[in-house]
């Protein structure tokens, strides 16, 4: 499988390439040049496989021969040694929780897939050290630096916005030491995400460093996240119902892989993006037109986007074609207010504990039900929600339990170096 850039469609580039670089040579995200078909015979044995086994059928042409099978196979038990169970919720609508992995958030699926491919090219070559360079507005930076602490050849440098991200949240990415550096910006998500691509853009640092990218942006984090929709579908119950996918959506990269999914034959008949007060797509949807603002605080963080990076591989998914998307795709967005009240009322009458996003994804499923009752519904849990202790307890008036592997934090010191623009991420670089 080839890959091209989306600013560019004459470059070529492998998978390997991709990976390494995380964006291609004009700052484009890389893209496949073909969308994988699966076979009939795929979806008629679906029910009896193992994940490693969907997964692996899911992903296998995305990379090719450029890991052995052998290989493959073990970067995927790795990646997916916890469960991704589908749980009834209330009738006609499930949630699929993906916060069983080691830092309860969805992210951890790519982070682990993407660090086993880079450690393996960096095994087979001559690469040298390399520096994932990445920007995070919550989970992406925990997932991040778990999934590549201690790969051998790797530096992690993770920007994450002073004061909005949970406490949880910060432990998670600023506590592990070794190859892993937190860098605290006095600034927004979109300014974190600003400083790195505009490092990706400078010279001088390239000289110094090879810099590669684990947001989504990067093929090895994107692609992914698929085979939590394929395995999700394997437990559905859908009453002869056509099935619709809300998820909550900042930088659309797990959005986008779903749809990828669907292009490929998974037969999801429609998907929600679900979003907070940052709702750029959700306007696009109503105008046609594309218009970044700058993001705003949220109790849902993690999707505090103004200008989603990977929304740009949906519209290539349809081709540019403003319609064709619309069919499949609707979004609502909605206030911190709706999200506490809709925690509680889902606790009161269900006994199930919402984290702030699986709210936003549950409030955008429940409007697109409410005018197409011919649908079942499914809505992603991408956070556990003790990663958000005093939002949910507060609008649930209950308190949690909290998970060992959390506990275990709370006691470990806060290690981030401080900058304020990119004059100091700069110079973090470079010494």
């Amino acid at each position: 499988m080839k890959y091209f850039s989306l600013n560019n469609k004459s470059h070529s580039s492998t998978f390997e390439n991709a990976v390494v670089k995380g964006l291609a040579p004009d700052k484009g995200l890389y893209f496949p040049e073909e969308i994988a078909q699966l076979p009939a015979s795929f979806f008629e044995v679906l029910p009896t496989l193992s994940k490693i086994e969907i997964a692996y059928s899911v992903i296998k042409n995305y990379v090719g021969e450029e890991i052995p099978k052998d290989e493959l196979v073990r970067i995927i038990e790795h990646t997916l040694d916890f469960d991704f169970p589908v749980i009834p919720v209330e009738k006609n609508i499930q949630v699929l929780e993906l916060f069983h992995g080691p830092t309860k958030a969805f992210k951890d699926v790519g982070a682990r897939f993407m660090a086993g491919c880079l450690g393996y090219f960096i095994k087979k070559g001559n690469l040298g050290k390399i520096t994932v360079l990445v920007a995070t507005s919550g989970d992406t930076g925990g997932a991040v630096a778990n999934g590549f602490l201690g790969v051998e050849g790797i530096d992690v440098v993770i920007l994450y916005p002073k004061g909005k991200v949970s406490e949880i949240q910060e432990k998670q990415l600023t506590t592990l030491g070794q190859n892993i550096v937190a860098l605290e910006v006095d600034g927004t998500f979109d300014d974190c995400q600003d400083m790195v691509k505009r490092a990706f853009l400078d010279t001088e640092i390239q000289n110094k460093r090879q810099l590669t990218s684990a947001n989504s942006i990067n093929v090895a984090r994107w692609l992914p996240q698929m085979f939590y929709y394929f395995i999700a579908y394997q437990q559905l119950q859908l009453n002869n119902k056509k099935v619709v996918f809300s998820v909550p959506s900042g930088n659309f990269g797990n959005i986008c892989a779903g749809m990828l999914a669907a292009k490929m034959g998974l037969p999801i008949h429609h998907f929600v993006a679900s979003s907070n007060a940052n709702n750029v797509v959700d306007r696009y949807l109503a105008s046609e037109k594309y218009e970044p603002k700058p993001s705003v605080q949220t109790i849902s963080n993690a999707m505090d986007v103004g200008n989603p990076s990977n929304f740009i591989r949906i519209q290539e998914l349809f081709q540019q074609t403003f319609n064709e998307l619309k069919e499949k795709l609707s979004s609502y967005s909605f206030t911190d207010l709706e999200t506490e009240d809709t925690m509680r009322k889902v606790f009161k009458e269900s006994n199930y504990v919402l984290d702030p996003h699986g709210a936003v994804g549950y409030l955008g499923l429940k409007k697109f039900l409410a005018t197409n009752p011919d649908y079942s519904g499914v809505f992603l849990e991408t956070a556990h929600p003790v990663k958000f202790l005093d939002t949910v307890e507060n609008a649930i008036d209950h308190k949690l339990e909290i998970p060992d592997s959390i506990k275990a934090l709370m006691n470990k010191e806060k290690k981030a170096f401080q900058i304020k623009n990119y004059k100091d991420l700069k110079a973090h670089l470079l010494s």
